[in-house]
C-alpha cells in the first residue's frame, strides 16, 4: 500500500484552489501567507478569501493543507476572545486592586542614589530641572546619580496605590467583562511551503504538467498522480499514468526523481520496478533530472524500466517525443 499522506497530497494537487495558492507561493508573489487583521473580523487570511471565494472555508482549507504536510505554520499572534460574544474586539484594562476600578495613574518610581530617596518620577520634577525631594541634590546622570526602581500606581477612585494591577477584559462588542480565568485565547498562523512539498510541487507545476499536454495532445488518456491496482489487489501511485485505446490495455506509467546532486540514486528505479511488477504496464518511465547513477541505469535495464534523463522542462518533452511518441 501506498503512503497514506502521500495520496492525500496527491489528491489535493488536484484541487484547483490549491494550485493557484501554490502557483503564488511558487511564483515569488509571496512567501508567507500571513493574516491581516480587522477590529470587526479580528485576523483572517485576504489572499486565501479571494482563492477559496468563502470566508468560512478558509480555516479549515489551510488547515487540511498542514494536515497533509503541504504547508507548515508559525505562530504568528495570539487572539482573545469575549467568553460571552466570541468577539476578537476585547482590550485589556489595567485595574485597581482594591476596587477593581480602571481608573488608575501610573507612574515610574525613581530612587536618589546617593541619599536613597525613592518616590515617584513627578515628585522629582522642578520646572525643567530634576531634584530630589527630600536633599534637593539635581540629578543629571541617569544610572549614576539615580536610577528607574520599578512602578507605582495610585487609583484615583479609592486614592490607594500599588505596584502590580488587577487585568480585566473589556469586551468592545457587547460591553462584558472578563478575566484571564475566562479567557479564550487563539493559536493565529503565518503560512508556508513545506520544503518537501516544494520539491513535489515544482515537479509536478514544471515538469507533469507539460507532459499531461504532451501526451493528451497525441490521443492519449491522462491521469497524474495515477492510482492503479495490482494483482495483489494493492493500490500503487505513479506520477503520470496515459492510456490508449478503447479498452484502455495499453497503459504508460512514469515517474519522476530529481536531486539536487549530479545524479539520481538507484533508490527510485527500485521502487518503480516494485509497482510495475505488481502493476504489469505496457510499458514503465523514469525520468531522471538531471541525470541517473550509473547503477540506477543497469538496474533498469534489468527491469525493462526507460529512463529519461533530462536537465530541465524542454529536454524532458523532448526525449519523451522521441522515445513515448516516436513509438
Amino acid at each position: 500500500m501506498i503512503e497514506t499522506g502521500k495520496i492525500e497530497r496527491a489528491e489535493l494537487y488536484k484541487d484547483r484552489s490549491v494550485q493557484i495558492l501554490f502557483d503564488r507561493l511558487l511564483g515569488g508573489e509571496m512567501n508567507e501567507i500571513e493574516p491581516a487583521y480587522d477590529s470587526e473580523l479580528g485576523y483572517h487570511y485576504p489572499i486565501v478569501e479571494e482563492i477559496v471565494g468563502d470566508k468560512s472555508k478558509v480555516k479549515r482549507f489551510l488547515q487540511k493543507l498542514h494536515e497533509a504536510g503541504m504547508l507548515r505554520r508559525r505562530l504568528f499572534d495570539k487572539t482573545l476572545h469575549c467568553p460571552k460574544c466570541s468577539s476578537t474586539n476585547v482590550s485589556v484594562h489595567y485595574c485597581c486592586p482594591y476596587c477593581k476600578s480602571f481608573n488608575i495613574d501610573k507612574s515610574s518610581l525613581v530612587e536618589h542614589i546617593k541619599c536613597g530617596y525613592m518616590d515617584v518620577e513627578e515628585n522629582f520634577k522642578k520646572g525643567q530641572k530634576f531634584v530630589c525631594p527630600k536633599c534637593q541634590d539635581e540629578l543629571k546622570k541617569p544610572d549614576i546619580d539615580h536610577r528607574r526602581a520599578g512602578v507605582w500606581c495610585t487609583c484615583r477612585d479609592c486614592r490607594k496605590s500599588f505596584d502590580v494591577p488587577h487585568t480585566q477584559h473589556f469586551c468592545r462588542t457587547c460591553r462584558a467583562t472578563s478575566t484571564f480565568e475566562d479567557a479564550i485565547i487563539e493559536d493565529v498562523h503565518a503560512y508556508s511551503l513545506d520544503d518537501q512539498v516544494k520539491e513535489e510541487v515544482g515537479v509536478s507545476w514544471v515538469v507533469i504538467n507539460p507532459i499531461r499536454e504532451l501526451l493528451s495532445g497525441k490521443g492519449y488518456d491522462v491521469e497524474s498522480p495515477a492510482f492503479l491496482e495490482g494483482k495483489s489487489g494493492a493500490k500503487h501511485m505513479f506520477d503520470i499514468a496515459a492510456y490508449k485505446g478503447k479498452t484502455k490495455q495499453k497503459v504508460l506509467v512514469m515517474d519522476l526523481a530529481f536531486s539536487t546532486e549530479k545524479t539520481v540514486p538507484e533508490q527510485p528505479v527500485i521502487a518503480l520496478f516494485a509497482k510495475i511488477f505488481d502493476v504489469g504496464p505496457s510499458a514503465a518511465y523514469l525520468i531522471a533530472i538531471p541525470k541517473m547513477s550509473e547503477n540506477g541505469k543497469k538496474m533498469s535495464e534489468l527491469y525493462s524500466i526507460t529512463i529519461i534523463e533530462a536537465k530541465n522542462q524542454n529536454e524532458v518533452i523532448e526525449a519523451l517525443a522521441e522515445v513515448v511518441i516516436g513509438k
